[in-house]
């Protein structure tokens, strides 16, 4: 009773004159039983760099090491397309299609991204470097204000001012 039967695999790896022993064959057994769910996880190490595939409690750290923080609000599925999305996200960060393109993924709603016009700018100098997002909730849907903000923040060059609209339905 708690003996185990058989002979560790390990056997396999040693020379020919050791793989005949019993009692070595039971002794790795030992360390098999320690080290198998290492191998494993060893083994399934190319699945941690994988989105679709990760734990959900990896994503935050695999976000990490594309620079990206993901929030822990924002849904699973959304966060798996973010940092899938990673590429194109850097290609198109600080315009206006990388900021709707990252709202949309944060909060599964697609924003409207306002930039003044030229002509406007020329009429008042104060709206230089200024825009505004605009959301439409869906009938039922809500959108925290301070998250918005947030996500906006970290978004959005650093010298840009945003006005933030967010509209029932």
């Amino acid at each position: 009773m708690g003996v185990p039967e058989g002979a560790s695999s390990y056997l396999d790896f040693l020379p020919g004159i050791y793989q005949d022993s019993e009692f070595l064959g039971r002794f790795l057994l030992i360390f098999e039983h320690i080290l198998s769910p290492l191998d494993r996880t060893a083994g399934s190490i190319a699945d941690y760099f994988d989105a679709s595939l990760t734990p959900e409690d990896f994503l935050p750290w695999l976000g990490s090491w594309l620079g990206m923080v993901v929030d822990a609000r924002i849904p699973q599925e959304n966060k798996r397309e973010m940092i899938r999305s990673a590429p194109d996200l850097y290609r198109w960060r600080g315009t206006k299609r990388g900021m709707r393109e990252f709202l949309r993924l944060a909060t599964g709603i697609e924003p409207e991204v306002i930039e003044p016009t030229l002509s406007e700018i020329a009429g008042n100098r104060n709206l230089a470097y200024r825009f505004t997002v605009r959301f439409r909730l869906p009938a039922g849907a809500s959108l925290a204000r301070s998250y918005v903000e947030a996500l906006v923040e970290a978004e959005k060059p650093a010298f840009a001012g945003c006005t933030i609209e967010i509209n029932g339905a």
